[in-house]
């Protein structure tokens, strides 16, 4: 009855901000209209939905897992059966993007692997991995050929296998700041078909190494995807997994397995740069950025290109900054003695903000693509299909649903931010004292949220 009395509180608060300056949504066509209230009252009442979510969370809830339900969905025959089938699909799916890549037109709406590849091999999953879980493990192409190498070899292959924990997963966050950060937000890689391919090479080489080299455990601390992927998994209502060769689903609350630690600090940093990358990209496309760009090449003198790098990358440190900061206070209020402890138990509170980050960032982006890929299949056999999934879409309408969803993340990550307090220090009253910096850390991301998409486009 509590959980129920909270969403119906949490649910009335925010339908008041859709009655919600110039605002732009710039994930359809990019156009500008006036809000039906001043953004001010926006931001302020965006904020008090987060603080009156995070009381109410403090005294309406006290167990994350109360309500999770397991289920078997499929045999370990059938299981198996499926898992051969995808990942059989998957390798063939990615000979023929890194094919078309090579030799295909070069021009990035008119080529498969440029659309597969930045927007949903990355968005696209992520949609999906928030919603029922990673499907990372089966769909990536070196994990199939590897699985494949070691049912021939009928062991685990690996030259000196060895657990490598101690990497902390920093070569994943290193390849999450290069590939999503720079090539894909900041280079014009994206737009060459031949360039992705080569990068999917490349990749795909890095993986297959690693595998071969260490072993099963080189996935979990230097594969950016399946991290990313697997962090966004934590969030999904549904989590489908793989237990004794059997296929099952997780029934769950979105910050049930929020409230549990990662499993390091480089984990915690990679957190950390999901939600500002995100940001940082959201923010690239608005007149300030522009404005502050010009003025940065102007007093570096390096090109802008550089200094697009140089600012994404001071950026991330001061999100990272604020994030320690904000992880001493709360260790400190909460009386514990183990900052590192307590930075790895409420990072992962983060991540449903990420989701619908994502979701409002990308999810036209991956609609209007897997429609293009599908015209490209069906010219492939000789018809000339046009689709326009999104014409119906109003920018009013859009911003009207970024601006809910948004909060509405926001609201569950204040919950998980309680329940990670909770369980870190075991009394609420040091909990309740806890979570306050984490409170205030996300009303400053969900101001700033609904700042960045309120903004004019730059086109």
């Amino acid at each position: 009855m509590r959980g129920r009395a909270l969403r119906r509180a949490v649910w009335a608060v925010v339908s008041l901000l859709v009655t919600a300056g110039t605002v732009s949504a710039h994930q359809i066509q990019a156009s500008r209209f006036a809000a039906p209230i001043p953004l001010g009252y926006l931001y302020a009442g965006a904020g008090v939905t987060v603080l009156v979510t995070a009381a109410a969370s403090a005294r309406l809830v006290s167990d994350p897992t109360a309500d999770e339900r397991t289920h078997a969905v499929l045999g370990r025959r059938a299981t198996r059966a499926l898992v051969a089938g995808v990942q059989l699909l998957a390798v063939a799916g990615f000979a023929v993007v890194l094919y078309r890549g090579f030799v295909g037109r070069q021009i990035r709406a008119a080529n498969v692997a440029t659309l597969v590849t930045w927007v949903l091999a990355v968005h696209g999953l992520a949609l999906v991995a928030a919603l029922v879980g990673s499907p990372w493990r089966v769909l990536a192409p070196w994990n199939a050929l590897y699985d494949w190498l070691c049912r021939l070899e009928g062991r685990a292959v690996a030259l000196r296998e060895r657990d490598v924990a101690w990497l902390g997963g920093w070569p994943a966050l290193a390849g999450f700041l290069l590939l999503v950060g720079v090539l894909e937000n900041l280079t014009v890689v994206p737009e060459s078909p031949s360039k992705t391919a080569a990068l999917l090479a490349a990749y795909t080489l890095w993986m297959l190494a690693g595998l071969l080299v260490v072993g099963p455990t080189w996935r979990e601390h230097a594969d950016p995807v399946g991290v990313f992927l697997a962090l966004l998994g934590r969030v999904a209502p549904i989590a489908v997994h793989r237990r004794d060769s059997r296929l099952g689903a997780t029934l769950r609350a979105p910050w049930a397995a929020c409230a549990r630690p990662v499993a390091s600090l480089g984990r915690v940093a990679f957190v950390v740069a999901t939600v500002y990358t995100i940001s940082f990209d959201g923010f690239t496309s608005t007149p300030q950025f522009q404005a502050l760009l010009v003025g940065a090449h102007g007093l570096l003198g390096i090109s802008y290109t550089a200094t697009e790098i140089a600012l994404y990358l001071a950026g991330f440190t001061g999100f990272l900054a604020a994030f320690a900061l904000t992880a001493v206070l709360v260790d400190r209020l909460g009386g514990g003695h183990d900052v590192v402890a307590t930075a790895r138990r409420i990072a992962p509170s983060v991540l449903p903000i990420v989701v619908v980050y994502e979701v409002a960032h990308y999810s036209t982006a991956v609609v209007t693509s897997a429609a293009r890929v599908a015209e490209l299949a069906l010219a492939g056999i000789g018809l000339d299909v046009a689709f326009a999934p999104l014409a119906w879409l109003s920018v009013p309408t859009y911003w009207g649903f970024e601006v809910v969803i948004i909060v509405v993340g926001h609201v569950v990550a204040v919950v998980a931010a309680h329940y990670a307090t909770l369980r870190r220090y075991d009394d609420r009253t040091r909990a309740w004292r806890a979570h306050g910096p984490l409170v205030a850390l996300m009303v400053a991301y969900t101001v700033l949220s609904l700042w960045i998409v309120s903004r004019p486009v730059v086109s």
